[in-house]
């Protein structure tokens, strides 16, 4: 008999929040049947924060809550890696940190978050490159700090994930495919997400064809997809901030039941590698940026998540692969039944 392919439902709970607090957020996600959420910006009494400025007493707060509301932490929606890899002028925001100042205070914390949070997973990402050079010249230097982040969290017993994205060094899956190999770390492993893809202006079977080159590497998934409103054209340099055409799954053109049909064929014998490492699952994590979405969140609302759910959920269906919403046991159990 077949292994059978599964995946493990979360999404980033700020998306749902129209204020970004962590009682409107686990309400949200609770009420969608959601029992992990990856965490990113958060309200827990002091004004809206990254997950990376959160203080101790903050973190207790939110445990707290999500043992109220029945939830965990899939991973830590870090920024790590979305910082210059040089300190040049190049017309860019992109804050410059020096490596081992970033990796003794940006890296350290988070680790320590997530073991406070209690999971094995940190997102993060492949710097920026300066703008307007080619990524494939600066990958040696990108390819020795990924290593020693790898190692930072190998060392917490963490994996550290690298998300595909516009405008970093591993900004397409061939990237990020040469990237995980020369790092060859088994702390490291990538984040595929087509919806960054098509942003790019890949077409769907210039995703796939992505999707293909990372394959072997993914640890997990991020689920948002993007429609263009014309022709789909190749952009060196993506302005971040002026992108609008966030959809469903169902409606982009990153081509996710063509992927996640052939996904399904690698999830038994990835779950057991992750679940060898401590984490419970593939995960596929939804960011559905549905209202909005730059270079460092999204928003979709309680509404727009709920729509974004409900089209994987529907995908997942008709490619085969199981999942887990909450049920009316868990409702029982949560009241002590």
């Amino acid at each position: 008999m077949a292994e059978k392919a599964e995946v493990v439902l979360s999404g980033f709970a700020d998306e749902a929040a129209n204020h970004k607090t962590a009682v409107e957020q686990f309400a949200a996600f609770a009420a969608l049947g959601l029992e992990y959420y990856t965490i990113r910006f958060i309200d827990v009494g002091n004004g809206i924060k990254n997950v990376m400025k959160l203080t101790k007493t903050e973190v207790t707060a939110i445990r707290h809550l999500e043992d109220e509301y029945g939830m965990n932490v899939s991973s830590i929606g870090s920024p790590i890696g979305k910082v210059k890899l040089k300190d040049v002028e190049d017309g860019t925001n992109n804050p410059y940190v020096p490596f081992k100042k970033y990796l003794e205070r940006d890296v350290a914390k988070a680790c320590d978050l997530a073991h406070a949070f209690e999971t094995k997973l940190i997102r993060g990402f492949s710097f920026y490159h300066p703008k307007g050079t080619p990524p494939e010249d600066h990958l040696s230097q990108c390819i020795d700090q990924l290593g020693q982040i790898a190692e930072a969290c190998h060392r917490s017993d963490l994996t550290f994930g690298l998300e595909v994205e516009a405008n970093l060094v591993g900004q397409n899956g061939d990237l990020l495919r040469e990237i995980h190999q020369r790092v060859n770390h088994p702390a490291l492993m990538l984040i595929f997400d087509g919806g960054n893809l098509v942003t790019q202006g890949f077409d769907t079977a210039g995703v796939f064809s992505q999707y293909e080159a990372m394959k072997e590497a993914i640890g997990w998934l991020h689920l948002k997809d993007y429609r263009h409103p014309g022709t789909v054209q190749r952009i060196e340099h993506v302005d971040e901030e002026s992108l609008r055409h966030f959809v469903p799954a169902e409606e982009g053109q990153s081509g996710h039941e063509l992927i996640l049909k052939d996904f399904a064929e690698v999830l038994p014998g990835l779950t057991k590698k992750l679940r060898r490492r401590g984490i419970p699952g593939v995960f596929i994590d939804l960011e559905p940026h549905l209202k909005g979405g730059g270079q460092f969140g999204g928003f979709s609302g309680p509404d727009g998540l709920g729509v974004a759910l409900r089209s994987l959920c529907r995908i997942l269906d008709f490619v085969g692969i199981d999942y887990r919403l909450r049920d009316f046991a868990d409702v029982k159990a949560s009241q002590g039944v």
